[in-house]
């Protein structure tokens, strides 16, 4: 019979590495908590689990399954919110855990488009080194029957944390089938970047690139089923591995979300 003993370092580096999991949840919580007094309506909350957490079609979670949970506010001419997603040590993100994206904006309507203007920050947990960054967006929508179509752009500044500034160009549309529970919807994305070191690489891996994404959604009361087919025209080639080129391209990945 074999025995394992833990060493008290080990011991003490688990600890720590368990205790930062909770630092982005509370951080939602802290900075969210004065705002839920003054919210006008009953906030939203939901939880969500999927096949890989893809953004832009490139991976936050090495290509593995993620869970998250959110919740969003109305506020007095207002939106605020948060999101807290796990990365499972992504080396998109030097080995970070999780990821809080808390997000401030606002929206109006201007002659049936409805425009938003927001500020987000990602805070991550459990990472090597500093990477949280920070980024504006502005987007406008047009809804009519059932299809909405949008176009929007994210713009991050300069930041040591991402190699440079990023700029980021959507566009996409979604339509629900009449007499059915399905949606269809499809995007597409650009991405630009500068080039100022091997960090340029986290967002865009070996420079700038293009993605689009295909999907449908069931949904069920407060239950949502869905499956997109993501892809990006970035090559084979090398680059750094925070880069992590071998989760930049296609992949039809499953999801789920409960709303309450």
């Amino acid at each position: 019979m074999r025995y394992f003993v833990q060493n008290s370092t080990d011991c003490r580096a688990d600890t720590r590495r368990r205790r930062s999991l909770f630092l982005p949840a509370a951080t939602a919580l802290l900075v969210l908590a004065p705002a839920l007094a003054h919210a006008q309506a009953k906030p939203a909350v939901e939880v969500s689990v999927t096949t890989d957490e893809r953004r832009r079609g490139l991976s936050w979670s090495d290509g593995d399954a993620s869970a998250s949970a959110s919740v969003d506010l109305q506020l007095t001419g207002l939106n605020a919110g948060a999101r807290v997603t796990a990365l499972r040590g992504s080396a998109r993100h030097a080995g970070a855990d999780m990821v809080t994206d808390l997000t401030l904006g606002t929206g109006f309507d201007q002659s049936g488009v409805r425009l938003n203007v927001s500020a987000i920050g990602h805070l991550f947990t459990g990472a090597n080194d500093r990477m949280d960054y920070g980024e504006v967006a502005a987007d406008a929508s047009y809804t009519f029957g059932p299809l909405q179509v949008e176009a929007g752009a994210n713009y991050a500044p300069s930041q040591r944390s991402i190699g440079g500034s990023n700029f980021y160009l959507f566009a996409g549309a979604n339509a629900g089938i009449p007499a059915t529970p399905f949606t269809v919807s499809a995007s597409l994305g650009r991405s630009i970047g500068s080039d100022n070191g091997l960090r340029s690489d986290r967002l865009g891996p070996g420079g700038d690139y293009s993605d689009w994404r295909i999907g449908v959604d069931h949904v069920t009361g407060p239950l949502t089923v869905g499956l997109d087919y993501t892809a990006t025209n970035l090559s084979d080639g090398m680059v750094d591995p925070i880069g992590d080129r071998r989760n930049s391209g296609k992949r039809l990945l499953a999801r789920a979300q409960f709303s309450f």
